[in-house]
């Protein structure tokens, strides 16, 4: 394997952390990167089909789907954990991929062992989504990974504050091993991110501080001014708002790999504040009325929760709760309000159904989440719980 010495340090440390073997991660520029390739490998090997997902997530997680030819279905999700709920599970014939999405950070082993198990029966690929949960991976009893592919995220908003980049675990033991073969492959001999692009990643956290500090309007307008003469790489594109993904799949230059060596070393700080936050919250919001927990959030305190999310009477007190804890001083944001955040420009191309009764779970998590910071530890955790204790009171 051709990898710079900075990656195979990466490579490493995801090793080290998830008890796996170096040889079988691999470095992407952005995390869809990493998911494209496996999409497209899929489709190549089994055929073409359908992609089962959920509407609960990004769009840049199912933009990988459609780029690669395949058709995404959305299933419904679990009230447990805010991913496909396999008792629910109803597999097209045609089914290639199920995603298994770790939403905010939740991993439920019981449940992706039993989506994993559904799907390999099938004749489908599970690809696991870890973009809320870096360097953790739902494992079998014996700890052994049960995905097929684990796609793991550096970037915007998520555990290491790098911006860009991801990294890519290939299952040895995975049953669908010519495939896998070829997304080894793939991911080995990817090009490298240029000085521009490299650049451009330098660049990123500044330009966001502009746009803050611009009315709405005059942000919006330079933004997509400097994306459109390349000056700027965004978080998500226009483009990957209507279901394309953005470059050609590429590997992170030395310099970006650079970054995420760095930022390793606050990792286990910041994951001890967001298990200390989670705990919190699960003990404070236990029996508030108006407020419902998600159990597998709760079942384990001891995960590192990217956001700790609640269900509220309606969309009016979850924003209120956004609102107030942000005014109080622990920024947070809504995720997935909407579906497919941060909203797509073209539903069609997603085959967003316009009958959505299939999927209520889904739909109730969409309209009525509110999703509370973890990444400044238990007390502020515990006062903004107050503060949702306010709010649903009121």
């Amino acid at each position: 394997m051709n990898r710079t010495p900075e990656e195979e340090r990466i490579a490493t440390i995801m090793a080290q952390r998830t008890g796996t073997d170096p040889a079988d991660w691999f470095l992407t520029y952005k995390a869809r990167h990493g998911m494209l390739v496996a999409c497209e490998e899929i489709r190549a090997g089994l055929g073409e089909g359908s992609a089962v997902t959920q509407l609960l997530t990004c769009c840049t997680a199912v933009d990988p789907i459609i780029a690669a030819g395949l058709t995404p279905v959305y299933a419904e999700v679990s009230r447990c954990a805010a991913s496909i709920c396999p008792e629910k599970l109803r597999l097209p014939a045609d089914a290639r991929v199920v995603m298994l999405q770790h939403t905010y950070g939740i991993i439920d082993e019981r449940d992706s062992a039993l989506l994993v198990r559904i799907a390999h029966e099938a004749g489908a690929c599970v690809i696991e989504d870890c973009a809320h949960g870096l360097a953790r991976m739902a494992c079998d009893a014996g700890g052994r990974p049960v995905a097929d592919i684990s796609v793991h995220s550096f970037g915007v908003e998520k555990m290491l504050h790098t911006q860009f980049g991801g990294a890519i675990w290939v299952n040895p033991a995975s049953p669908f091993s010519a495939v896998t073969a070829r997304i080894r492959e793939r991911l080995a001999t990817l090009p490298v991110a240029g000085a521009h692009l490299t650049s451009l990643t330098r660049t990123f956290v500044f330009w966001n501080r502009v746009y803050n500090h611009l009315p709405l309007a005059c942000a919006r307008a330079l933004r997509r001014g400097l994306t459109a003469v390349g000056l700027f790489e965004p978080a998500v594109s226009d483009d990957e708002r209507r279901g394309k993904v953005s470059r050609e799949p590429m590997r992170p230059s030395a310099e970006m790999c650079s970054r995420v060596i760095d930022a390793f070393s606050e990792l286990d700080g910041d994951m001890r504040l967001r298990t200390e936050a989670t705990a919190a919250y699960a003990e404070a919001l236990a029996d508030v009325p108006g407020v419902e927990l998600f159990s597998s959030a709760c079942a384990d305190p001891a995960q590192p929760l990217l956001k700790f999310p609640i269900l509220v009477r309606d969309r009016a007190t979850a924003d209120r709760i956004t609102e107030q804890a942000c005014v109080a001083g622990y920024y947070t944001s809504t995720w997935y309000r909407p579906y497919l955040g941060p909203g797509v420009l073209d539903e069609a191309a997603y085959r967003v159904p316009a009958d959505k009764s299939g999927i209520p779970s889904c739909m109730r998590i969409v309209e009525t989440v509110a999703t509370l910071p973890t990444d400044q530890g238990a007390e502020a955790a515990r006062a903004v719980a107050d503060i949702v204790r306010s709010v649903v009171s009121s």
